[in-house]
Parts: C-alpha cells; sequence; structure tokens
C-alpha cells in the first residue's frame, strides 16, 4: 500500500462487496429496516461513484415515507465559495456509516455570504442543526501585498472579520452550530521558500487567517474542520486540481471527495457523541511481534532497535496517547492469562501497563465473547468500541456477530499499525475537559468496583463500604461542555433521549422555568466525575421531567434514589405539587423502562408510540431516606422561598 493510498482509499475500512451495486438497488425492496441495510452498505470504503448511488436511495427512501431508524436525524447546511453540487451526496451517504441519516441544505452557487445574512434565505428555512462554513482562498479577499506588513495585517483582519459576519448571521436566525473549514494554500509559491518569512504573500495570509479563525471559535460551541491540515497530509499538490477548478469551480480533487465527507461525517459524528471511547487491543502480533505462548518473554520482539519491535512500540504509544486523553483501552487475547500479562509485568520495552487497561480479558474465548464482556464490565454499549486485531480472521468475525463495533483494516506492515489505526478518525473529538483527560481512569476504578461487587455477597454492605459522597450544582458554564457531552452520548440510562447543542444547554441553564441538576460522584476508589444530569421544566404548579440520564458506569449504586430525593426537597421548597417523568422507549434505553416505578411513581398513560408517563406527588413521596449510607453535598443553588 502506498502512503498516499491509505487516505485516498479510506484503506481502515472493509472493501466494498462486489455485488454492491446490486445490494444497493435492492435496499428498497421493501420498508422494512433499509436504515440499518443502507449503514452497512456505507460501512465499507466507497468511491465517488458508489456514494451517490448509496445518496440516491438515501432520496427514494425519503419519497416513499420510509423511516430510517435506527440512524439518527441530521440536518446540515452548506454554504461555500465553491461549488458544492458534487459534495451534498457524498455527504449523506458517508453519515450513514456513523449511524445519521443526513440532509443537506445547499446555497445557491455564489451566494456565500447573502445565505448567512439574509433571513429568509434557504439555508435559513431548512433550520439546520449546523451549517458548513467551506471557503476557499479563491473565493475569499486575499490579496497578496509581499513585504507590506500593515497591508498585510488589515488583509487578514477583513477576511476574518467577513467570516465572523457569516458565523454571526447564521447565529442570528437559528441555533445551528458552525462547522467552520480552514483554508487549504495553494501548492505553488511566489517565493520559493521565502514565502513562509515574508508578510503578506498568500501562503503567510492564509496561515494567519487559519490561525485567526482557529482563536475565534476556541471556547465557543463552533468547530474546527480542518481542510488545511487534511491537504497538507494527502498532499497540496494532489489536493487541488487546477483543471477541476477551472472546469467547475471545485475546490479539491474529486478523488478526495470519501476523504473530505469522511472527515465532515465524523465531526458531525462527535457532535452527536456517537465518537468511540475504548479500544480494545490484541495483543501478539499487534501489541508485539511474535507469540509470548510460543516465544517466551525473551522470544517477542518490541522496543527501540529493530525496525519490527519499533513499529509495535508505536502501537503502545498511540493507544498510551489516547488514553491520555480519555480513550479507555482494553485487552481481548485468547492466551492464558498470566502468560499475557507477563510483558505488561516485567518487558522492560513495554510502554503499556497493566494500571493502563481497565479491562484483561486473556482466555480462550471466541473474541465476540470477550468483547461483550468488555463492553459489560465497562458499562458501555458495543458501538463504544474498537477493536484493533492483526488478524483478519479475527476481524471477519466480530464485523460479522458484532457489526456495532468498529475493526479498522491493517496492512500487512506493522509500521503503518499506528497510523492507519489513527487516520480512521473513530476517536474524533469537539470538546477536551479535566474529565475527559480522567476517563480512562474513571472506567479502570469502575472495572475494579464490578469486579469487588462480584465477589461480595452483602451488596448493601458493599455499598456502603464505599463512602459515597454525591454532589448537586445547577447548570453552569464550568460544566456545561461535559453537560452537553453526556446529553449526547447517553443512551441506555437515559428516559427520553432527548439531545441539545451547548447553546441550548446554555439557554435552558438560564430559563427560570427550568429546574437543572448536575451530578457528580466520589468515593473510596476516585472521583467519578459528572454522573448524571437532570432537567425540570414547569408548567402549571407541575415538573415535567424533560431530561434524566446517568453514566451506566454508575449503575447499581442507588444513585437515582439520591437524585430522586434532591428533585422532591426541591419541589417542596419551590411549591412544585407533582413530578411528571415520561419514558420514551428506544432500542438502546429498554434498561429505564420501570425506572419511574421503582422510585414509586404511578403511571397515568401509555401512548401509542410507546412513550409511557408517570407521576409522583410531592407531597406524600416517601424518598426521605436514603437506601444506603450517602454524604450529600449541593453547591451553586439560590435559596427560594416557596410559591
Amino acid at each position: 500500500m502506498a502512503m498516499n493510498d491509505l487516505h485516498t482509499s479510506l484503506a481502515w475500512l472493509p472493501r466494498p462487496p462486489q455485488d454492491f451495486t446490486t445490494l444497493c438497488l435492492s435496499v428498497l425492496a421493501s420498508a422494512e429496516d433499509p436504515g440499518t441495510r443502507l449503514q452497512w452498505l456505507a460501512s465499507h470504503a466507497l468511491d465517488e461513484i458508489q456514494l451517490n448511488q448509496l445518496a440516491r436511495q438515501v432520496a427514494r427512501a425519503h419519497e416513499r415515507g420510509y423511516s430510517l431508524a435506527p440512524l439518527s436525524p441530521f440536518k446540515l447546511g452548506l454554504i461555500s465559495t465553491a461549488n458544492t453540487d458534487f459534495i451534498a451526496p457524498a455527504l449523506v451517504a458517508t453519515a450513514l456509516r456513523y449511524g445519521i441519516a443526513l440532509q443537506c441544505a445547499e446555497a445557491p452557487f455564489g451566494q456565500f455570504a447573502q445565505q448567512a445574512l439574509l433571513p429568509d434565505s434557504e439555508i435559513k428555512r431548512a433550520q439546520p442543526d449546523a451549517v458548513l462554513i467551506a471557503a476557499d482562498y479563491r473565493g475569499l479577499p486575499l490579496r497578496p501585498t509581499p513585504g507590506e506588513v500593515a497591508a498585510a495585517e488589515g488583509t487578514v483582519a477583513g477576511v476574518l472579520e467577513h467570516l465572523a459576519a457569516v458565523r454571526e448571521g447564521i447565529k442570528r436566525d437559528s441555533n445551528a452550530i458552525c462547522l467552520v473549514q480552514t483554508i487549504a494554500r495553494p501548492a505553488e509559491s511566489c517565493f520559493g521558500n521565502l514565502d513562509l518569512a515574508m508578510p503578506g504573500t498568500l501562503r503567510h495570509l492564509i496561515d494567519a487567517v487559519n490561525r485567526g479563525m482557529a482563536s475565534s471559535i476556541a471556547g465557543t460551541e463552533d468547530l474546527l474542520l480542518d481542510v488545511a491540515a487534511l491537504a497538507e497530509t494527502v498532499g497540496l499538490a494532489e489536493w487541488h486540481s487546477p483543471l477541476e477548478w477551472n472546469l467547475a469551480k471545485v475546490p479539491f480533487a474529486s478523488m478526495f471527495l470519501p476523504l473530505y465527507a469522511d472527515h465532515v461525517c465524523r465531526l458531525i459524528c462527535a457532535l452527536r457523541g456517537k465518537s468511540r471511547r475504548c479500544l480494545v487491543l490484541d495483543l501478539d502480533n499487534t501489541l508485539w511481534s511474535g507469540v509470548i505462548g510460543d516465544d517466551g518473554l525473551e522470544g517477542i520482539i518490541i522496543g527501540q532497535g529493530d525496525p519490527t519491535g519499533e513499529a509495535h512500540l508505536s502501537v503502545q504509544q498511540t493507544a498510551l496517547s489516547l488514553r491520555d486523553r480519555g480513550v479507555v483501552l482494553a485487552v481481548s487475547s485468547k492466551n492464558h492469562d498470566e502468560i499475557a500479562r507477563l510483558p505488561f509485568r516485567t518487558h522492560p520495552e513495554m510502554v503499556l501497563h497493566e494500571e493502563h487497561i481497565a479491562v484483561f480479558q486473556a482466555n480462550w474465548n471466541d473474541k465476540a465473547t470477550n468483547l461483550k464482556a468488555i463492553a459489560e464490565e465497562l458499562s458501555l454499549g458495543l458501538d463504544a468500541l474498537v477493536f484493533l486485531d492483526d488478524n483478519p480472521s479475527e476481524r471477519g468475525l466480530i464485523r460479522r456477530l458484532l457489526p456495532q463495533v468498529a475493526v479498522p483494516e491493517l496492512p500487512e506492515d506493522p509500521s503503518l499499525y499506528a497510523r492507519t489505526l489513527m487516520a480512521s478518525g473513530y476517536f474524533e473529538a469537539v470538546t477536551f475537559s479535566a474529565e475527559d483527560k480522567n476517563r480512562a481512569d474513571f472506567y479502570r476504578d469502575n472495572a475494579r468496583r464490578v469486579a469487588l461487587q462480584k465477589e461480595a455477597s452483602d451488596v448493601d454492605a458493599y455499598l456502603a463500604s464505599l463512602e459515597m459522597v454525591i454532589s448537586f450544582r445547577p447548570f453552569d458554564d464550568v460544566g456545561r461542555a461535559r453537560i452537553t457531552q453526556l446529553i449526547n452520548k447517553s443512551n441506555q440510562f437515559n428516559l427520553t433521549t432527548r439531545r441539545y447543542t451547548e447553546a441550548e444547554v446554555r439557554d435552558i441553564g438560564r430559563d427560570p422555568d427550568c429546574y437543572t441538576l448536575q451530578v457528580g460522584l466520589t468515593d473510596i476508589y476516585g472521583n467519578n466525575g459528572m454522573i448524571s444530569v437532570v432537567i425540570c421544566r414547569r408548567g402549571c404548579g407541575d415538573w415535567h421531567v424533560d431530561t434524566w440520564l446517568m453514566s451506566c458506569r454508575v449503575l447499581g449504586r442507588r444513585v437515582e434514589h439520591a437524585i430522586l430525593r434532591e428533585l422532591v426537597e426541591e419541589a417542596r421548597r419551590r411549591g412544585i405539587s407533582r413530578i411528571i417523568g415520561a419514558y420514551r422507549p428506544t432500542k438502546r434505553n429498554k434498561l429505564v423502562e420501570d425506572h419511574y416505578a421503582k422510585l414509586g411513581f404511578s403511571i397515568t398513560e401509555r401512548c401509542e408510540d410507546g412513550t409511557a408517563l408517570w407521576q409522583l406527588d410531592v407531597a406524600s413521596a416517601s424518598c426521605d431516606e436514603l437506601p444506603i449510607p450517602m454524604i450529600v453535598e449541593r453547591s451553586g443553588f439560590d435559596v427560594i422561598a416557596a410559591d
């Protein structure tokens, strides 16, 4: 595999089936589950023609009124200084890969600013969830003034003001998040090696604009799509096609369309909380060269001084870097447990150690069984896992038995393992907080709690021994990013699965008719971080529970009882007579079907769509005593007298 083929061919994805066209045309033969079948077809490395075929099937499904569940709907506005006619179908087809039913609203060519600024533009009328602002250097006033510092600064400031006005125009009439694209500079230079240092050259101007865009977006809910970095990764001379620009004002070579669409859609995926959270590692010939059970500790190859050893070391270093930014690491290996752990404990060249691994599954079970066990122990869905294994048979098995798990294809050369994993974008991030940084430790510690609980005969005594401290705070600026992340990622313990953007979370926190909670938990093993979010909306003297979700890593610890007690106490202080909760069933949240019943609510209605409405009389609610000892801490609340 040539270096650039990794990106242009999306080499981490399996090749499409030979009968792709036939399978694509047969998707809508019946209305039964077309969303799942479209997603499976999209999970392959598709070219531009195949993406268009798939997009046409999506359009036909919409025309026939077919549901694309379980795919999540998302509307994307697309404004550009270049031609986007060929981009929208590729985005629609690629989004299927990420579990998203995408609809695109395109601005007419040549109406970049108008679509953002006019209140009744096509983009505004579509009410998109996000708008992709795809500016090209040829559509911006970037007039080179070599050597003229003041003129260059003025040019950069003018372009940044123009782009800021576009963002502000979008925000003025919608809650859409802006995905702002950085600018890929041209391959040609005017001064050669002096271009970078010379103020006012096109390269100098574009670099300054990109830095300014990144700076302006930092701390906001808007996101950066770093096309400049993508173009440089594959090569600027390859990225820009003068012929295609001259013919059709296409901003990049069409062979990169699948790659570009994948980068846009992985950002949307992360925005919707669908990024992967756990990397499951094979051992033999993945983390080291050789078979530890046959070759022994001295026979495996790992570490500096050997090309193969350094290739596998790079995989470990990459895994550790991912862990440092919050990705949970696990091991699945067909091996004797004690033998599999030996390199982690005693090999001097190992970068990964046992304390870095949240769950270690080394046994003779099939790997599908082990992956299920890992997901269960971590309280994660299978769709949170990425499985890295050098063995194509094992990869094929997991794809067939557990299609929810991401399984990157790996080349024969182990020196490309790490690059292939990172090129896949499975762990795309839109925020990074202190809690994200500590997430791997949270999951590792929770796995230890689960293991201890399995050994304990008295669950209540075990929970009491954890010495839990639960904390309650209203929504605030500090927690907003994490609150939004939880709202968009939580599926299993989520009563309504409503999704909100960071701007909407901010507005909810400021709404006097909304009562909000962000809930934290610590115990003797450490800090679990934020583990629950609650939103109650006031109506006619009642509280309607709009959102109640909880991290699955604290299931079975009676936290919901403490949250209910907090809700009831605050409702009494505010003169609320009833708490009304809804359970809206999905394929993922059956876990909480009886949540309200277990807490003493009475059912009042069952709707045709399966939604169940429950109510609790605040005055008579008997939840003053917690079922287990737990210290309660509160902060940030205003003192409110009862009405």
